[in-house]
């Protein structure tokens, strides 16, 4: 099997949803959903809840990986998602889970860069 490039997209948002990037639980529960849904490999993960607000999350994927930041206190979401393509073809599988946590911020995009690699 030839190695093909995997979609990396690394996005700055805008939310207003201040509850939402209080803490880490609710996240948490979509990104497992997604994980399951996309028949992703979590190989362990870390989740941190800042004080007084704000979280930190990395979710290490045989695929490769999913890492999300918040502010609450600047609306700021910061997110990395990288699947390759090693095993099978995960590009839009990135689109989709990016399209699901700017979806479930409700978010606007900063800034948006997608990489091939």
């Amino acid at each position: 099997m030839s190695y093909q490039p995997g979609t990396h997209i690394i996005a700055a948002l805008h939310s207003n949803e201040t509850g939402l990037l209080n803490s880490f639980e609710e996240f948490k529960a979509v990104v497992d959903g997604l994980v399951k849904t996309h028949e992703l490999t979590n190989l362990g993960e870390v989740y941190h809840n800042f004080s007084p607000a704000g979280f930190t999350a990395v979710i290490c994927l045989s695929e490769s990986h999913i890492s999300v930041h918040t502010w609450p206190e600047f609306g700021k979401v910061n997110l990395d998602i990288y699947l390759s393509n090693y095993l099978r073809s995960n590009d839009r599988t990135v689109i989709k889970l990016y399209d699901a946590m700017c979806r479930f911020f409700n978010a606007s995009i900063v800034d948006c860069q997608t990489i091939y690699r």
